[in-house]
Order: structure tokens, then C-alpha cells, then sequence
């Protein structure tokens, strides 16, 4: 450190008294105080403006993999929507088929039945399997919708129960 600079003592360090005795500096010397320690300032980067060719290589990587991630995730929103549209409808058909059942005012016959049904835009094929309760009054409608690939994506269970008048709307003939 040159003559007639002060520095401020780093962590750990005393501070030096000034000529007078005193445990502070004299005021003309104050204003020439560095605001840091030389000891602590970082290297000077003279004629180093901008970014190496690695920091920009390595922007680049990070944001390639949160744009993939992005894609990954929208590609599997699509597809979570296509199943949950494609199952709503598959519910509806067999809810309507069920509920024909159900309020038809001739029972279902005991067995397995099987049709088609246009909804939605699409075909649909179906299976309603109907078979006795302890009640011989009651039976239970099991309905099972497949899609065009042949997978069950809707179904549907009601239990007609016994009619003593026919629903309301509905004549008897």
C-alpha cells in the first residue's frame, strides 16, 4: 500500500491510526478513501465486451431443452384432450342407450343386445347386456360403447325398476 492512502481494514485486520495519534484519518485524507479494497477488486477485463462463444453455446443448450419440454407437454395436453372428448361423447351414447332402456315402457328382454348410434359426427357400436336382479320386476342394463378401434371408452349400469304406470309423457298401446 502506497503512502498517504487509507484503506479500510478488511475483516480481521486493525486499523492503522493516523500521524496525529488519533484512531481516525485527518479529513483531506477521507476524500481520497477507496470505497473497496485494491486486495478485493476484480480482475480488470480490458477490451472483454459482450459474451464468449461458450456462454452463448450454453444459453442456447438451456433453452433447447425448455422448448423441447414445452412441445412434450403440449403434445400430451392434445392427446389428454382427444381421450377426455372422445370418452364424454362414448358416456353420452351409452347413457342414451341405457336410459332407452330404462324408460322404455316394454322391459328390456334378458340377453345381450348389440347396435350401432351416430354422435357427435362419429360412430359409435355398443353392447347392452341385460340380466335379472333377485326381483324378477328388476333388471339390470349394462351398457359398453367401443370406439371405432374396438376399445371400450364409455359405459354406463342402470337398473330399471319395476313399472306400475308408464313414464310420465309416454303412452302405452
Amino acid at each position: 500500500m502506497g503512502k498517504g492512502h487509507f484503506y479500510p481494514p478488511r475483516h480481521g485486520e486493525v486499523a492503522a491510526q493516523s500521524a496525529d495519534g488519533g484512531g481516525l484519518p485527518h479529513e483531506s485524507t477521507l476524500a481520497a478513501i477507496p470505497l473497496h479494497h485494491p486486495v478485493d477488486s476484480p480482475p480488470s477485463r480490458a477490451g472483454e465486451d459482450g459474451f464468449t462463444l461458450i456462454e452463448i453455446m450454453v444459453a442456447l443448450v438451456v433453452f433447447s431443452l425448455a422448448a423441447m419440454a414445452l412441445v412434450r407437454l403440449e403434445s400430451a395436453t392434445i392427446r389428454g384432450a382427444s381421450t377426455l372428448d372422445e370418452t364424454v361423447v362414448a358416456q353420452m351414447v351409452a347413457r342414451n342407450i341405457a336410459v332407452s332402456a330404462v324408460t322404455d315402457p316394454q322391459a328390456p328382454a334378458l340377453g345381450r343386445t348389440t347396435g350401432a348410434e351416430v354422435n357427435g359426427g362419429r360412430s359409435w357400436k355398443w353392447t347392452r347386456i341385460v340380466s335379472g336382479t333377485g326381483d324378477v320386476r328388476v333388471v339390470r342394463i349394462d351398457v359398453a360403447v367401443t370406439n371405432p378401434g374396438g376399445r371400450v371408452v364409455g359405459r354406463m349400469t342402470m337398473v330399471r325398476p319395476p313399472m306400475a304406470a308408464p313414464p310420465i309423457g309416454v303412452s302405452v298401446s
